[in-house]
C-alpha cells in the first residue's frame, strides 16, 4: 500500500473517532440537561386532560414539560377538534394561562393587542404566541439560547422573535394548568423556588400588573448555528471521503467521482423552533 493511501486512511479513522465522540458527548449532555430535576420531580395536573373542555393528551404533557428540553406538542395542536383552543376561550376578556405543574401564572393574553391578532399570530405558527407585555416575568426565565421555563423548572417552549420583539412560541400541554388546592402536594415545589419575586394565582392583580420582559431580549435559539455546523462538518467529512478514495499521482480518464446527495428532513419548528415530538 502506498504511503499516501495509508496517511489518508488513518486520517479518516482519526476524523471518524474524533466526530463520534463528539456526537456521543452531546447525546449525554442533552440527555443530562433534560433530566435535571425539571417540574421538581412531580407530574402535570391531572386536570391538564380536560383544560377548558377540551381533550389534552396527557402522557404528551408528560413527556413535554418535565422530561424534555428540546421537542414539543406537534404543530397544530391547539386547533385540532378536540382541542380547539381558541373556540374555548372568550374574546371579551383577558385569559391567564397556568403552569401544568405548579398552577403559577404564567401569561396574561391578549394585552397590547387585540383576541384576533393574538389568534392569528398563535395559528400561523401552529403554537400559541405570546409577547413581551403578556408574560408573567417575575414567573418565566428565557435561557440564552431562547429555551423558555417557568420558575418551577416547567419547559415551556422557546422565545423566537418576530418583527424585532421577542415571540414566545409555547407548547399549550405546559401552560394548562390551574391555580393549586391548598392540600396539592405541588404546593412543596413553591417552597424549593429560590427565587422571592415569583407571583402566585392570588397574588396577581390582572388590572394593575405589568410585565418588566424585555421587547427585544436577545435570548433566541441557536437552532441556526447548529444546522451550519452540522453542514460544514458534513462537508468536511466528503472532502475527506473524496481525498482518501483518490490515488495519488494518476486518475484514469474519464474517471468521475460523484457525490450523491440525499436529502435529510428533520421535524424543526418554524422559524428553527422546537422539534415536534407528539
Amino acid at each position: 500500500m502506498l504511503r499516501g493511501q495509508t496517511f489518508n486512511i488513518n486520517a479518516m479513522k482519526t476524523t471518524s473517532s474524533v466526530l463520534s465522540a463528539a456526537i456521543l458527548l452531546s447525546a449525554a449532555s442533552a440527555a443530562r440537561a433534560a433530566s435535571d430535576d425539571q417540574c421538581f420531580d412531580f407530574t402535570p395536573m391531572s386536570s391538564v386532560s380536560t383544560y377548558l373542555g377540551a381533550a389534552l393528551d396527557y402522557s404528551v404533557a408528560d413527556r413535554i414539560c418535565c422530561h424534555n428540553h428540546k421537542f414539543a406538542e406537534y404543530r397544530g395542536y391547539l386547533a385540532a377538534p378536540e382541542v380547539d383552543f381558541f373556540g374555548r376561550l372568550d374574546p371579551s376578556v383577558e385569559t391567564v394561562f397556568y403552569d401544568s405543574v405548579c398552577g403559577l401564572p404564567l401569561f396574561i393574553a391578549p394585552r397590547g393587542r387585540t383576541f384576533d391578532d393574538f389568534k392569528k399570530e398563535s395559528l400561523k405558527h401552529g403554537w400559541p404566541s405570546f409577547r413581551p407585555e403578556e408574560m408573567i416575568s417575575e414567573n418565566v426565565i428565557i435561557h440564552n439560547d431562547g429555551r423558555m421555563e417557568s420558575v418551577c423548572s416547567t419547559h415551556l417552549g422557546h422565545n423566537l422573535p418576530t418583527g424585532g420583539v421577542d415571540r414566545y412560541c409555547i407548547d399549550l400541554v405546559c401552560m394548562a394548568g390551574e391555580p393549586l388546592s391548598a392540600g396539592d402536594e405541588r404546593n412543596q415545589i413553591l417552597q424549593y423556588i429560590q427565587q422571592e419575586q415569583i407571583i402566585n394565582a392570588t397574588e396577581l392583580n390582572t388590572t394593575s400588573y405589568t410585565s418588566s420582559a424585555e421587547q427585544y431580549s436577545g435570548k433566541t435559539s441557536n437552532a441556526t448555528a447548529i444546522i451550519i455546523s452540522v453542514a460544514v462538518v458534513g462537508l468536511f467529512l466528503v472532502a475527506v471521503a473524496f481525498v482518501c478514495c483518490e490515488k495519488p499521482g494518476w486518475k484514469r480518464k474519464g474517471d468521475e467521482i460523484q457525490v450523491g446527495s440525499s436529502e435529510t428532513s428533520t421535524s424543526i419548528r418554524e422559524d428553527d423552533e422546537e422539534n415536534e415530538i407528539y
